[in-house]
């Protein structure tokens, strides 16, 4: 597995993926082409599945994200609770800023969908 990096821009996240067991999300999603922008992440993860750290730790930082965007974040996290399933620690880090309740309740909807463990944790 190869460490991936993709630089952020107005319209997407900075994307690390280290197959040591560090992910991260950081930035503002709105890409024209959700899915395509998310194909490499997605074909990464499948790959990263075969062989996983024995803990995967994934922050998410997301000052806004759009509608197919937050579909694409579903697509990641059943693949991160696949990996959980199969005896793995996996835990999301989601930070919000302190007084953007929509960000936190965002991450609080999708702790209540997965049972790997969520942090939701106010940033300032």
């Amino acid at each position: 597995m190869e460490l991936i990096h993709l630089a952020g821009t107005e319209k997407t996240p900075e994307i690390i993926l280290n197959p040591e067991g560090q992910l991260s999300f950081v930035g503002r999603s709105i890409p024209e082409n959700s899915v395509g922008y998310y194909k490499p992440v997605f074909d990464w993860i499948d790959g990263y599945a075969q062989s996983a750290a024995a803990s995967t730790t994934v922050k998410v930082q997301l000052d806004y994200f759009n509608t197919s965007s937050s579909k694409c974040l579903f697509d990641i996290f059943k693949k991160l609770e696949n990996i959980h399933k199969s005896g793995k620690s996996v835990t999301i880090e989601w930070c919000y800023e302190e007084d953007d309740e929509d960000m936190k309740e965002a991450g609080e909807d999708y702790q209540s969908i997965f049972t790997m463990k969520f942090s939701i944790l106010a940033t300032n």
